[in-house]
């Protein structure tokens, strides 16, 4: 066989059964993570050796699926970080190189357990990590439907563009769907002590790079700017997208270079499905205030608060403190909303058609 089918068939056995068994001593001691322990220690290092050997036998293999690659060997860098034993630099540097080689971040991102993962990796045989993929993928997949029926409105007839503007809410109601369910059938506990662990920052040969976020497509960033909720003259959401610009697949990163039309303009001008944009816009601010408040604040800022201080620092995918994350996520639901605020969606919507979003 050859090294990277050695190594994905390791990835898809003994790494995930690995995972396992340890995230099980964990949740029973009701940690993140357990020190301290000879057995536990010496499993975690074993993975971190046996993943090393194999990684490092690819080299500078060449694959007809570099992406492909990059994901299998993020997933091992990701475990390494989540037990905190540090990965070789041999093995940090095929990762490096296939980030380079893609220009992307060196590492896995949540498209690689997604939309991008035909081998259906996972870290754990956990149920709840499979939840927490599945849900978010199926949220990933209506928001692309809906930027893609956004992004032909202006090219078609006015009929054509109504039935576009139906399958942009009819998707992004299946966001919200999505978002329903995750919270409902996500154990907390289990998510905060074993799933949220891999999606940590790490480093790669020297530089640390942020973690994993269900939000790494441009779908969302284009349904922002395609109906006005955002601007990219906002300095603060140009850092977004330029924070999040080598996260997602190589195939986003021109429609995030590239600002879709201004469907809100086309309002402005004439009034034209005026009402149906507005139900797109209401569609997308609730799915988006909705996993702010139903799933970011009860799955990560409330079980936060019983953390020791010197791990809550290090707490969120994104690397910065878990207040400026929220701070940020607060302002992008004020956005995606459109909170009535001079500048915002809202007001020019409402000089048109005397509404508005909210």
């Amino acid at each position: 066989m050859s090294a990277v089918t050695d190594f994905t068939r390791w990835l898809s056995t003994e790494f995930t059964a690995a995972n396992t068994g340890l995230e099980g001593a964990y949740f029973a001691a009701g940690q993140e993570i357990v020190y301290d322990d000879h057995d536990l220690d010496q499993r975690k290092r074993a993975l971190r050796d046996d993943g090393a050997t194999l990684v490092t036998r690819i080299g500078t293999t060449s694959t007809d699926n570099p992406y492909d690659l990059l994901g299998a060997v993020g997933l091992y860098l990701a475990a390494c970080r989540r037990h905190e034993v540090d990965a070789p630099e041999a093995a940090q540097a095929v990762a490096g190189r296939l980030g380079l080689a893609l220009g992307v971040a060196p590492r896995f991102v949540f498209a690689h357990l997604s939309t991008h993962n035909p081998a259906a990796r996972t870290f754990t045989d956990l149920p709840d990590e499979q939840l927490f993929i599945d849900h978010n993928g199926l949220g990933v997949l209506a928001y692309q439907r809906a930027a893609a029926a956004l992004r032909r409105i202006p090219s078609v007839t006015t009929a054509l563009a109504a039935a576009l503007y139906d399958e942009a809410l009819a998707a992004l109601d299946a966001v919200l769907a999505a978002n329903r369910a995750l919270a409902e059938s996500l154990d907390p506990d289990r998510f905060f002590l074993n799933v949220r662990p891999y999606f940590k920052p790490h480093v790669v040969v020297g530089t640390e790079y942020r973690g994993a976020n269900a939000g790494d497509f441009a779908a969302v960033n284009e349904i922002d700017l395609a109906l006005g909720l955002c601007d990219l003259g906002d300095p603060f959401y140009q850092r977004i997208l330029a924070e999040k610009y080598p996260y997602v697949p190589p195939e986003d990163q021109p429609r995030l270079r590239t600002p879709p039309a201004d469907l809100l303009a086309l309002v402005e001008r004439d009034g034209t499905h005026a009402e149906r944009y507005l139900a797109v816009c209401r569609a997308h601010g609730a799915a988006y205030a909705f996993h702010h408040h139903r799933l970011v604040v009860p799955f990560l800022a409330r079980p936060a608060e019983s953390m020791p201080p010197d791990r809550r620092a290090r707490l969120t995918a994104s690397g910065p403190p878990l207040d400026v994350v929220l701070a940020t996520l607060s302002r992008l639901v004020d956005l995606r909303a459109a909170r009535d605020r001079p500048g915002t969606a809202s007001e020019r919507v409402r000089a048109v058609t005397g509404t508005g979003p909210g």
